[in-house]
């Protein structure tokens, strides 16, 4: 990984080695965590750590408490779930800063994991206030960041902490950005993205992005009918974000200009209500009914994305094809996913895909485990495709 230090360039023995790791899990009304998938992300950096003799002290966010204690948003049961993922002892300290962060590390053994609580407890957390920082600082010998889903935010555990100690990526970490920059940074060509989702609105930096740096570019989800629109098709009752016909028109005059193929769909399935099972019909996007909606691409459009797929080296993929989480509205995204993974599985393309509605059909078409990479990370992985700097990631710079 050019210009970043992993825990390979470490000699963690005996150290004290705080650990930025993102355990904002899901909970159950019980208190118990119903989604351990960010645990287990971050065990094998907390394993690799443990086993080495260091001294593992967890540095963690959950909810957003605003800057004061909040105990139904206290890290202490997410220790428990931690112990259960990981297998081993995982102690907990009720304050990350300060005496007691201080006194339970001074009781820690070579191998143990400490958590401490959780770090928006304290306001200059979000500030990225320097002795906040400081205070962090005080109880780490090296600085780990193996929290990417956090990286795009410049708070004190992610950025400011970098600055003070040795600061390294942790395995999860070091496995994102090196699937990104095979994804966007230094890709194999041709590169194809598939963006999809409900509105323009939200992508457009993203949108903008892309268009400069892949081949050809699938629109999907709501967001085709706004540019189907914008090229003078009728779209009927369907979601579409009219006022931004003109914003739609200049990223395809973009895309002409730095050779990026949009392709958007030729056919769709409609239906007049959107509920699962409605009655549907597939039609060509120029005869879509004034009373029905687009709620799904249509077979002919999957024909020419699993094409561009083919021809592909790299595929980046956010958001789905079409109203995925209804059937019959799902079976774009899931014959797109499918074919994107055979191909994957098969040696011929390397794929990249991320944001919460993606991973959830990924999941559901039965595909993710044989994609090259799926990143959880969220706003961070959206960032990062809009190609803006992620603070928290600038900070491990050599």
């Amino acid at each position: 990984m050019a210009g970043f230090r992993t825990l390979d360039d470490i000699d963690a023995h005996g150290k004290r080695v705080l650990v930025r790791v993102d355990l904002n899990v899901p909970m159950n009304e019980d208190g118990t965590v119903s989604d351990a998938t960010r645990i287990e992300r971050v065990a094998p950096t907390i394993i690799e750590l443990s086993d080495k003799g260091a001294k593992v002290i967890l540095l963690a966010h959950f909810g957003r408490p605003k800057g004061a204690a909040d105990p139904a948003m206290s890290l202490e049961p997410i220790a428990r779930a931690t112990e259960t993922v990981l297998d081993r002892a995982v102690h907990f300290a009720p304050d990350c800063i300060g005496a007691t962060a201080a006194d339970a590390i001074a009781q820690m053994d070579d191998g143990d994991i400490l958590l401490l609580e959780n770090t928006r407890f304290h306001k200059g957390e979000e500030q990225n206030d320097p002795e906040f920082a400081k205070a962090l600082a005080a109880n780490g010998d090296l600085y780990i960041n193996d929290a990417f889903s956090a990286a795009h935010r410049a708070h004190a555990s992610t950025e400011g902490l970098a600055k003070l100690l040795p600061s390294f990526a942790g395995r999860t970490m070091q496995e994102e950005l090196e699937a990104l920059e095979k994804g966007l940074g230094r890709p194999q060509k041709p590169v194809v993205a598939i963006v999809g989702g409900a509105k323009v609105s939200t992508k457009i930096d993203l949108l903008m992005n892309l268009v400069t740096k892949v081949d050809a570019l699938v629109i999907g989800g709501g967001m085709a009918n706004t540019f189907l629109a914008a090229r003078g098709t009728d779209v009927g009752k369907s979601l579409c974000e009219h006022d931004l016909a003109a914003t739609a028109k200049t990223i395809m005059t973009e895309a002409a200009q730095a050779g990026c193929a949009i392709i958007l769909p030729v056919d769709a399935v409609v239906a007049r209500e959107f509920k699962a099972g409605a009655a549907s019909e597939t039609v060509p996007v120029e005869d879509v009914p004034d009373d029905a909606m687009i709620l799904d691409a249509g077979p002919q459009s999957v024909i020419r994305i699993k094409e561009w797929i083919g021809r592909a080296a790299t595929l980046v993929w956010n958001g789905p094809l079409g109203a995925f989480e209804i059937a019959p509205f799902d079976k774009a995204t899931m014959e797109a996913a499918r074919f994107a993974a055979a191909e994957t599985k098969s040696g011929n393309l390397v794929s990249v895909a991320g944001g919460g509605d993606t991973v959830s059909a990924l999941n559901l078409a039965g595909a993710a485990d044989d994609f090259s990479y799926v990143s959880t990370a969220g706003g961070a992985f959206l960032e990062w495709m809009e190609g803006k700097e992620l603070p928290g990631v600038a900070a491990l710079s050599r």
